[in-house]
């Protein structure tokens, strides 16, 4: 396999799908995956025109992913801004698919990615984002998923697990990403409580919901991000918390706690905390080590970090993330907010303006631009 020849024709491909129209971001995750077709096909059957191989691959990738962008907005056309509460309404096919593309086949991290990719209309970037893996791993671990399922009936669902993950990565796409999925994922969501009793579905929904409350306060008239202690609590959606309230406790009850269970807990005690002051760090800190005890991710960590820093003063919050890789997304955020929190504005500033450069999108690239220069005039004074 020649990678030299492939980097060099990347750009030229790139340029001929976007005077194809394709826009630039599609277009790149289209030549992403004719390349990685390429690694598995060339070395055994190398073909005369690489050019126009790579061109025909990835017009073909961009073609099958603009015809799935497509369906999913057909089926999100079907959802109101706001998800309906009570009973599930009749279910249509999109959760039927998700079960499919969750296939016994499959690897649960591969199956999560496939139908992130195939149903659930996300990109390979901001799959990878959700993954912390770089773009080109995720285009290899969904072309791999792809090839795996080629040759298989899709007779045999996949398993619940499987789906509430893919379901829990499209609302966090959909509640802090460039795409709107969070409403669909309530709703397929709403739809899966209605048809099985299953203590981590209840705790997904209400997770969803606790969560979903806050749309309306998380944004400033400009658009810019409006953090949680910052938030007009008027304007939560007191309806939608009564509703994920009740959920949760009835499914706690159960004493069969999961991972969804315990985050929707945390967002319970924000929930019910009249002002941001008034919030139970303490109880927020033990659900976070349960949360850790039942996934120990990194990013669960990084948020016990804060946690810990509000309810045991900032440094004890730094000590808390100092422990942990400073290589995790939004790990230099909370480093600059502790520091803030310690009375070390000329740290804090700078962790700001750093955590900035490396924000997955504009809107929190502008918030933290926005906070580096407000201590950066406060310490001018």
């Amino acid at each position: 396999m020649d990678e030299v020849l492939l980097r060099s024709l990347t750009p030229s491909v790139l340029a001929i799908l976007v005077r194809r129209g394709a826009d630039f971001a599609a277009a790149e995750d289209a030549v992403q995956e004719a390349l990685v077709e390429a690694v598995r096909v060339w070395p055994a059957e190398p073909p005369r025109d690489p050019k126009g191989w790579l061109v025909t691959v990835a017009w073909r990738k961009f073609l099958d992913a603009t015809r799935a962008e497509s369906a999913r907005r057909r089926r999100e056309d079907l959802v109101y801004e706001e998800p309906a509460r009570g009973p599930a309404p009749a279910v249509d096919d999109t959760l039927q698919l998700y079960f499919l593309c969750a296939h016994p086949s499959l690897t649960p991290s591969s199956a999560v990615a496939l139908t992130l990719r195939a149903v659930g209309g996300l990109t390979t970037r901001q799959i990878a984002q959700a993954y912390l893996v770089p773009e080109a791993t995720m285009a290899q671990r969904i072309s791999r998923a792809k090839r795996t399922v080629s040759g298989v009936r899709f007779d045999q669902p996949g398993d619940v697990a499987t789906v509430l993950r893919v379901l829990y990565l499209v609302f966090n796409e959909g509640y802090s990403g460039d795409v709107d999925l969070a409403a669909e994922a309530i709703r397929l969501t709403r739809q899966l409580a209605a048809t099985i009793d299953h203590p981590e579905v209840a705790g997904l929904l209400a997770l969803m919901l606790l969560h979903h409350a806050r749309r309306a306060a998380r944004t400033a008239p400009d658009g810019s991000l409006v953090p949680l202690a910052e938030q007009d609590r008027g304007r939560w959606d007191t309806e939608a918390i009564a509703e994920g309230v009740e959920i949760l406790q009835a499914v706690l009850a159960r004493d069969r706690l999961g991972e969804f269970q315990a985050q929707a807990a945390i967002a319970a005690l924000h929930a019910d905390a009249p002002t941001a002051e008034e919030t139970d760090w303490v109880q927020i800190v033990e659900w976070y080590d349960e949360l850790a005890r039942l996934t120990d991710s990194p990013v669960v960590r990084l948020n016990r970090a804060v946690a810990v820093g509000e309810a045991d003063g900032p440094r004890a919050g730094l000590a808390a993330l100092a422990a942990l890789d400073d290589a995790l997304p939004r790990h230099t955020a909370v480093a600059a907010y502790l520091h803030e929190r310690d009375g070390d504005l000329a740290t804090a500033a700078r962790l700001y303006a750093e955590a900035a450069r490396k924000a997955p999108n504009l809107a929190e690239r502008d918030h933290l631009t926005r906070q580096a220069a407000r201590l950066n005039a406060r310490r001018s004074r």
